[in-house]
């Protein structure tokens, strides 16, 4: 599904430009291992973001720093001003799930946004849950 698409199909009943949680797509819709892009509102007017889905073997230990599958941050890279954090690669830097923009590579912690080679640089994050099949965000 395209990001058009799911900002067609979001269920933002009563959105009126404060915090409130919006269906975003399906678990159908998501990668694991991987990122996708999509469109919703926050507060403060559309934003692009990408959702990383990290998949939770029930039957392993899990790391510390990965207590969750879903993460949700800004599709935008401020090193390359583009949007395409979605695209980069998903790993993990000494326990911490991470992804490294596909442009120069600067690694964004997932669960926080910060860049590890740059502190003074952090990418905006939102609270993403799973409800049944559903992927909801909080903007």
């Amino acid at each position: 599904m395209t990001a058009a698409a799911l900002k067609n199909e979001m269920d933002t009943t009563g959105f009126n430009h404060t915090k409130t949680w919006q269906k975003i797509c399906t678990k159908a819709d998501l990668v694991a291992f991987s990122g996708v892009a999509a469109w919703f509102e926050t507060a403060s007017g559309p934003a692009q973001v990408a959702i990383f889905y990290l998949p939770v073997d029930p039957n392993a230990a899990t790391l510390p720093g990965r207590a969750t599958e879903l993460y949700a941050l800004d599709h935008f890279d401020p090193f390359s001003k583009a949007n395409v954090i979605a695209r980069g690669i998903v790993g993990d830097i000494k326990g911490a799930a991470v992804v490294a923009s596909p442009i120069y590579k600067q690694h964004f912690r997932l669960a926080d946004g910060q860049c590890l080679e740059d502190e003074s640089v952090t990418l905006r994050t939102w609270p993403i849950a799973f409800k049944g099949d559903a992927v909801w965000i909080e903007g």
